[in-house]
């Protein structure tokens, strides 16, 4: 009888030995699960530059005529114009390049008020004339015929030159190289974070990058006064300016 008592009194207390270890296992497993889900990301944010020159111009200029023949007008606008390209071509410029981007032709009133058995005027609105209005594009691959060809535009017939801006053939080449610089910064960054924390960087849980929007290069205008009496080529500097590219990635560490 007494066996049979230390016997049982033997089982409770090692089962009571095995349950208590087993609770404080399973505390600590807990506990450094809490631990590692509250430590177990990063994020490290870096910048990526990129000085970029540019390769390409755009010019865009118009003929504008006045008459009160709406035939003649039309007739000496092309004339014009097509002289003009034909200034552009002899400059080296393929067709591809250039590009008829506006035809407006409207009518210009004039009114004309009558008193007709009425205290108020009949106002009546009667054709003088016409103008028309014709916009081309040009790209220039070359810059150095960018100051040869906006002197010569208006001894072509060119009356306005209205926009010139400096441009890259193929901006995604520079974005992809200040990318590139960005995410190599935020993992050198990432991997410091890490090695100052005691921790290892596992892998990458999440990434985003922004960049400068818009042209790359200024835009210059002239007007149309200026641009009218030009004869001398105008000294041009397209400069340089840096494409930035700002990254943010998420890494997970253990």
């Amino acid at each position: 009888m007494n066996i049979n008592l230390s016997s049982r009194s033997l089982f409770w207390s090692v089962l009571n030995l095995i349950l208590i270890v087993m609770l404080i296992f399973g505390l600590k497993i807990l506990f450094f699960g809490y631990q590692r889900g509250v430590e177990r990301y990063i994020t490290a944010q870096a910048e990526g530059k990129v000085v970029v020159s540019p390769n390409i111009a755009n010019i865009s200029f118009s003929v504008v005529t006045e008459g009160k023949d709406v035939e003649e007008v039309q007739k000496e606008n092309s004339e014009k114009m097509n002289r003009a390209i034909e200034f552009v071509k002899s400059q080296g410029i393929d067709s591809e390049d250039i590009k008829t981007t506006g035809y407006n032709l409207y009518p210009k009133y004039s009114s004309i008020s009558r008193f007709q058995d009425s205290i108020f005027p009949i106002v009546e609105q009667k054709i003088i004339g016409y103008t028309l209005t014709q916009n081309v594009s040009v790209k220039l691959r070359d810059l150095k015929n960018v100051s040869k060809i906006l002197g010569g535009l208006p001894d072509a017939g060119v009356n306005q030159i209205w926009q010139l801006s400096f441009d890259v053939e193929d901006p995604d080449i520079f974005l992809n190289q200040a990318r590139e610089e960005a995410f190599k910064k935020a993992r050198a960054k990432a991997e410091v974070m890490a090695k100052q924390n005691n921790v290892r960087i596992k892998k990458v849980i999440t990434f985003s990058d922004s960049y400068n929007s818009g042209g790359i290069f200024p835009v210059s205008r002239f007007a149309e006064s200026d641009t009218a009496k030009a004869s001398v080529p105008p000294t041009l500097e397209p400069g340089s300016q840096e494409v930035v590219v700002n990254v943010s990635v998420t890494y997970q560490i253990r």
